[in-house]
């Protein structure tokens, strides 16, 4: 059981990523077949929750997760909340879970003297159109360049260089709401396979090829102190599934996505 409440007001750092469009059994097959060695050495128990998201493209999910809502079991007795908004007075919230009273996790954060950064991934954290600029502008602040982005192939190691700048900036100074929105397993990943064509495979070397950079952001931020940190994807992608491709539609190849979460000594 992780307790959010008291992680958040002892003013430990959080790590936020998701793996955009990541597939849960991408992930799993690629964790079992040894592809993901550091993540295996990192997912309690080493290995991935198979979850649900609350949203079906990058957008909606990510408002969700800002907003209290992260991927659910798919059963009926779910795990105590990480986080969510102040409810209603008829609610009663665990004393574990992170209330805010905020219209989102970002500004709740900045009650206790968070400071949000977050380190764009996908063009929805580009800001460089209205829509683009709708999740960056809920943090403190917003890093997004091109080589961030899916069609760069080291765009996990440009991130994690970026990421790992801006906790030493912070260390010893605030506390840190990290968030990295990993975009190499986005399509196109195709070229990880040296391939015109995006599938479960070329996904798959796409994780493979982030895996050792998640490791060393890890490392880099853990050898600073204690984290808090959760990874999930914010949706899958279907590749031809039942005849259906891509996100944003109601099919379980988007909806089944990988989830953990742990507290870092």
């Amino acid at each position: 059981m992780i307790d959010t409440a008291q992680i958040i007001r002892s003013g430990t750092n959080i790590l936020f990523v998701t793996f955009d469009s990541l597939r849960h059994d991408v992930a799993y097959t690629a964790l079992e077949e040894g592809r993901t060695p550091r993540l295996a050495g990192l997912l309690p128990g080493g290995q991935w929750e198979r979850r649900q998201t609350p949203g079906t493209f990058t957008l909606p999910a990510h408002m969700a997760f800002f907003s209290g809502f992260l991927p659910k079991l798919p059963q009926p007795q779910q795990p105590l909340r990480l986080w969510e908004c102040r409810p209603p007075a008829f609610k009663e919230v665990p004393p574990q879970t992170f209330v805010f009273d905020a219209p989102n996790l970002l500004d709740g954060l900045a009650l206790y003297d968070y400071r949000t950064v977050c380190v764009g991934g996908v063009t929805y954290f580009s800001q460089e159109t209205p829509l683009g600029s709708v999740l960056p502008a809920m943090f403190h602040e917003a890093h997004w360049r091109p080589e961030f982005c899916s069609p760069e192939p080291d765009s996990t190691r440009h991130q994690v260089d970026h990421a790992l700048d801006i906790a030493d900036r912070y260390a010893g100074r605030q506390p840190l709401f990290l968030f990295v929105n990993v975009s190499a397993t986005h399509v196109p990943h195709g070229h990880y396979l040296n391939s015109s064509t995006d599938s479960t495979a070329s996904q798959a070397a796409a994780l493979a090829y982030a895996d050792a950079h998640v490791g060393r952001l890890l490392d880099g931020l853990t050898s600073r102190g204690r984290w808090l940190v959760i990874m999930c994807a914010d949706h899958g992608d279907a590749y031809g599934d039942d005849g259906f491709y891509g996100r944003g539609i109601a099919h379980p190849a988007v909806f089944n996505v990988p989830f953990a979460a742990w507290a870092h000594a």
